[in-house]
């Protein structure tokens, strides 16, 4: 829905309110039209249950709000004398309509000095940890959230198995757009392996279903920091079309809200007005070579040959010697080996090994077609041979024509949301011909690290602003062997605790936390001492 049909249907809610409770503020000692009345019937509800004016703001949140507006109902029905279990339970299965019963049917009286706190161990065990819930939603929607590297795409630079902190706040916070869906979980639930949120799947009702018109318009709080190019970014797969949430098995047919696709982190090489070339795999931006950060390793594929027949064991330590971990396969010749990634340093360290026959670089030839962005004729581009492309700022013009539309079109239509075709030599957008177009939000180039072994904008094109989730800014563990079970984990101990960026070498924070952990512990525990004697 629009922002307008929001606030369309929130003034029927209100009016909705207003009749199921107005005798109930009578009598409460207050007017009937205050029942009516937007945010102002919230602040006097407020009083009303006894509860603080900034429930009312909790209220409005997304999916908080969840929780909080059935917590209302129910801290509503108490205030009358309803505070049984049964009372609570038809509160809620009745979406609050029950108010209505009480507001028409029921003769009740108003409570003005009733117990706040849960009769029960288990009310208030209930009560902890629904506020817990509001209390870490609002902290993991708008402020911070964790988030494991998965996959190679950014190795050496962050390694499978790290658990990063992804700050909100830099680039600032995305409202949620899903609005109803299960609080601090993302596409699937875990365990049940069920879908996480409220929406209709399929592509052709992606506009017309009803549970799709629940969806808020886009909107972000202001960040104190731009997207620089080469920041590493966490942000919502474009292209993901994900039929199966446990399995790989993309249908173009399928359809996901922008704030429930997959989850991915790359390092944005090329921000917004850039013009981005890919040559033997360097990223070069307005035909200068992208100048990485210090921590930053960029690693190829190889293929090796040594001068006698070794070892599988041997070999591996060879290369493990130089750092080169991530497996070993059989090359496209005989008697070469695939390293799948290494980097620069490393293989030039390894071609002095005297057991080193020759060490070839696996890269593909420019004009050497490959399927990948933007999957047309007119562009022979590969992994290592690409563009050069101009990424859309907001505000920009592009001139367009029938060779360029392909590299557009995607942004054009689904991210901005028009009706692009191709007729001939001639463009239709929204079935006007034209040969330009105005972007309405600024694009990025998100690459991986490893460059053999990452599925990034080289496959799916450009990354809009509105996709963007947060910046990692800090490791707080790191698991060598995650994905390989419990018995192989070992933990990278120099990671833990460890900024993401940076310069010079990591320096874990880990055992100044735990100094000062233990320093305000053992504070808090003399300043209650010292009280206690005080009040003797």
């Amino acid at each position: 829905m629009t922002w307008t049909q929001w606030f369309i249907f929130l003034i029927v809610i209100q009016i909705i309110h207003g009749l199921g409770t107005w005798k109930l503020y009578i009598k409460a000692g207050r007017k009937a039209w205050e029942a009516f009345v937007p945010i102002y019937n919230a602040v006097i509800l407020m009083k009303i249950i006894s509860r603080p004016w900034w429930w009312i703001i909790l209220m409005f949140l997304p999916i908080v709000n969840l929780i909080m507006i059935p917590a209302v109902w129910v801290e509503t029905a108490r205030s009358f004398g309803k505070d049984t279990k049964k009372d609570a339970l038809i509160c809620i299965v009745t979406l609050g309509f029950y108010l209505f019963y009480l507001n028409y049917v029921e003769d009740v009286t108003y409570i003005e000095t009733r117990r706040l706190k849960p009769k029960t161990s288990s009310g208030e065990w209930i009560t902890s940890i629904l506020f817990a819930i509001v209390a870490a939603t609002i902290v993991h929607t708008y402020f911070f959230q964790p988030f494991v590297i998965p996959s190679s795409s950014l190795e050496k630079s962050l390694l499978i198995g790290d658990f990063l902190i992804v700050s909100k706040i830099h680039y600032g916070a995305r409202a949620p757009m899903t609005t109803v869906a299960t609080p601090m979980v993302h596409d699937t639930i875990p365990v049940l392996k069920k879908k996480s949120y409220l929406f209709s799947d399929k592509f052709e009702d992606r506009n017309t279903s009803l549970l799709n018109k629940l969806q808020l318009p886009y909107f972000r709080l202001p960040g104190f920091e731009k997207i620089e190019r080469n920041d590493i970014v966490v942000f919502n797969q474009p292209a993901d079309t994900l039929l199966d949430m446990n399995k790989f098995k993309p249908d173009r047919n399928y359809y996901k809200p922008i704030d429930k696709k997959t989850n991915l982190v790359k390092r944005c090489v090329g921000v917004a007005g850039d013009t981005l070339e890919i040559r033997d795999g360097y990223v070069f931006i307005d035909g200068e070579q992208n100048k990485l950060p210090p921590r930053s390793i960029i690693q190829f594929s190889y293929d090796i040959r040594f001068k006698r027949n070794l070892q599988p064991s041997r070999i591996y330590d060879i290369l493990d010697k130089h750092d080169i971990t991530d497996g070993l396969g059989y090359g496209t010749q005989e008697g070469y080996y695939r390293i799948p990634a290494a980097t620069d340093r490393a293989i030039a360290r390894l071609k002095a090994h005297p057991e080193v026959a020759e060490i070839i670089p696996i890269k593909k030839e420019k004009g050497l077609k490959e399927d990948i962005f933007p999957r047309d004729p007119n562009y022979s581009w590969n992994i290592d041979n690409f563009g050069p492309i101009y990424i859309p700022k907001k505000g920009a013009t592009v001139q367009l024509n029938t060779e360029n539309i392909a590299l557009y079109k995607r942004a054009i239509s689904e991210y901005e949301g028009h009706k692009v075709v191709t007729r001939g030599n001639e463009i239709l957008i929204d079935d006007v011909p034209t040969t330009s177009y105005t972007f309405r939000q600024d694009y990025y180039w998100m690459m991986g690290d490893n460059r053999h072994n990452s599925i990034d904008s080289r496959f799916w094109g450009f990354v809009p602003y509105d996709h963007v989730f947060g910046k990692p800014v800090f490791i707080w563990m790191s698991i060598d062997g995650l994905m390989e079970g419990v018995k192989n984990w070992s933990f990278r101990w120099d990671r833990i605790f460890t900024t993401v960026s940076g310069s010079g070498k990591r320096t874990s924070y880990l055992i100044p936390f735990i100094v000062v952990v233990f320093g305000i512990t053992f504070l808090n525990k003399w300043r209650k001492k010292k009280k206690a004697k005080a009040s003797k």
